[in-house]
């Protein structure tokens, strides 16, 4: 079944090398469609945000290093809010997964090392789901959106 887009939507994506030094083409990218939906600024910087940790742990995590890997990030706006889809070819991994999440009420001796940055990223959205689709991870994250 095709998907269907609302008629006002506006949609933007590009396709980057799982490579730290690529982040400043991905906030290139951010500000494009920042400036293309009249973002306010801090919806702008909630995308970095969300997008510079996702970025961060494939590279690091999901690649264990600089790769030439495939990361597909797009973004769209409607009159519902912001949507991000964010998808890697790195190993399956579901960071929504209540097992791989922090525990935020643990005591500094009794928490895992890492796993604040995903709560934070999934803390700053609306909605969140992720899929494993043709060999990609998939993270959809909702936003609302707000105007300069």
């Amino acid at each position: 079944m095709p998907v269907q887009f609302e008629k006002n939507m506006q949609r933007l994506n590009r396709v980057f090398p799982a490579q730290l030094q690529a982040f400043d083409q991905v906030k290139a990218l951010i500000e494009e469609f920042g400036a293309m939906c009249d973002l306010g600024r801090e919806d702008r910087h909630k995308l970095t945000i969300i997008v510079e940790e996702l970025f961060t742990n494939t590279v690091n995590h999901g690649h264990g290093g600089h790769s030439d890997a495939p990361i597909f990030i797009t973004f769209e706006e409607d009159s519902g809010g912001l949507r991000l889809i964010y998808e890697d070819s790195a190993p399956q991994f579901d960071p929504l997964l209540a097992g791989q999440r922090t525990d935020i009420d643990a005591t500094i001796n009794e928490r895992r090392v890492g796993g604040l940055g995903i709560l934070i990223t999934i803390g700053l959205a609306e909605k969140a789901d992720y899929s494993y689709v043709e060999g990609r991870n998939r993270l959809c994250l909702r936003l609302s959106a707000t105007r300069d």
